[in-house]
């Protein structure tokens, strides 16, 4: 094996070597990608409760203050 057939071997497996890393890279790229992914879906979720319940105790709000009104109201026409 001569010393250029060396260096072809040693370029060929500098190469693949390249190659692996590189996908290797793009493997962990997606995953960051797919759990950066999940995280806002799951935050997206939670912001959606959490303006569900400030929406249904707006509500509750809204009733106790009519039930006072009509309370009021009672009491006043008596």
């Amino acid at each position: 094996m001569g010393i250029a057939d060396q260096f072809k071997d040693k370029a060929q497996e500098l190469a693949d070597q390249a190659k692996r890393k590189a996908n290797e890279g793009k493997d962990t790229g997606r995953e960051r990608m797919q759990d950066s992914s999940g995280r806002t879906s799951k935050t997206s979720q939670q912001g959606r409760d959490r303006a569900q319940q400030g929406r249904d105790r707006a509500q509750q709000g809204r009733d106790r203050a009519q039930q006072g009104t009509d309370d009021a109201r009672e009491r006043f026409d008596r």
